[in-house]
């Protein structure tokens, strides 16, 4: 089976470009290759509830990143470029 090549990879930073998480940036942790679909710090937070164990006696909600997938993600540097091409303000939200 053929790997596939996407336009990011782990270390990178990118803003994110569609969808709920519109105009944020974040640090790529993870790029599942599979799904095409990155885990990106600080992006599309979700809660997961872990049951009682050692470490959480009482069971916990725990704030983790979800998966994004690689088309709605660009690097910083061509977004950046970008958007100084077209003359827009740098944006306040980054």
């Amino acid at each position: 089976m053929l790997m596939q090549r996407f336009h990011v990879r782990k270390g990178d930073e990118v803003v994110v470009i569609s969808g709920a998480e519109k105009g944020k940036r974040g640090k790529i942790i993870e790029v599942i290759t599979g799904k095409q679909r990155a885990i990106v710090e600080g992006i599309a937070l979700i809660k997961r509830h872990t049951r009682k164990s050692q470490q959480h006696p009482q069971g916990a909600i725990v704030e983790r990143e979800g998966t994004v997938h690689v088309s709605n993600l660009m690097k910083v540097d061509k977004f950046d470029a970008r958007a100084a091409k077209r003359g827009t303000p740098e944006e306040a939200n980054a």
